[in-house]
């Protein structure tokens, strides 16, 4: 008879257990992380690509899970943009280079940033100097930087990238 009483309450407590770790929130950013925050959620002194703030239609190569995107770069990662607005062919970004990739399933909204920064020294940083930083608009993260992009970079290494960026490929 106690095996029969005991079964139910450990299946309820399993039960219980899957749904608040099912149901968690990602975790608010901090640290490096919030520091990506905070660098993309200033749009002051960047460059859109293509000189355009339109949003545009995500590609169909595109791994990110949202209809519409905008990138724009920092003064210092706009140094590899041409008179165009777009990445100069076989450029390396320089050091201090900021590329805020804006996501969302709306015209003019925000769900999501995809960060890369490079910074070289980081210990967060790839085996290309980036820091990759995947941040929710509410402030959690999708994925932190301390998984250096290894959920990215498979994609953003393909054959035309330039320095990991894919715009030029995605919208010519």
């Amino acid at each position: 008879m106690k095996k029969l009483f005991f079964i139910p309450h450990v299946l309820f407590f399993i039960s219980i257990t899957f749904l608040v770790t099912a149901c968690k929130k990602d975790e608010e950013a901090e640290g490096i992380d919030k520091e990506l925050l905070d660098l993309a959620s200033s749009t002051s002194g960047f460059t859109w690509y293509k000189n355009s703030a339109s949003f545009l239609p995500k590609s169909s190569a595109s791994a990110h899970p949202f209809s519409y995107l905008r990138t724009r770069y920092n003064a210092i990662a706009s140094a590899a943009l041409d008179s165009n607005g777009k990445v100069i062919d076989s450029t390396l970004f320089p050091e201090g280079s900021l590329v805020v990739k804006e996501l969302s399933n709306s015209i003019g909204g925000l769900d999501r940033y995809a960060i890369l920064l490079k910074r070289t020294g980081s210990p967060h940083a790839d085996s290309k100097g980036w820091v990759w930083g995947y941040i929710n608009k509410d402030k959690s993260v999708a994925e932190p930087a301390s998984k250096k992009g290894a959920s990215c970079n498979g994609c953003h290494a393909q054959t035309g990238n330039i320095d990991y960026m894919l715009m030029n490929i995605a919208h010519p």
